[in-house]
């Protein structure tokens, strides 16, 4: 992907649960540091307004739990980290994609061979 084009929204909304996921599996993090790790991974152009309904969905799911804390020298945040159940999810999720995204490559290099 160059700098100037971003991937399609529709492909980010749909692979932004298990991105989410992944970004909070090793530690918990606030928003913006999810946001800065999938930016990290290739997600620019990344929003609060696209991550925090996803994080809403996922808490509500049971995916991620939250924790308000109050900030050193400024306004506290909203710590996210991964539940037993978002585990599962992501574990499962991980093995479907793979899976998934090895059959779109498989039928897109075979129409390319025709």
């Amino acid at each position: 992907m160059t700098p100037d084009k971003r991937w399609p929204s529709d492909w980010v909304r749909a692979v932004l649960p298990i991105c989410i996921l992944q970004a909070v599996a090793g530690s918990e993090a606030y928003g913006y540091q999810i946001i800065q790790a999938l930016k990290a991974a290739g997600f620019d152009g990344l929003s609060g307004g696209t991550l925090y309904p996803a994080l809403n969905r996922l808490e509500t799911d049971g995916f991620v739990s939250s924790e308000w804390r109050q900030g050193d020298a400024g306004p506290g945040k909203k710590f996210y980290s991964l539940t037993p159940k978002g585990r599962q999810r992501l574990e499962e999720s991980a093995r479907d994609w793979n899976r998934f995204s090895a059959l779109i490559k498989d039928l897109l290099e075979e129409k390319k061979a025709h």
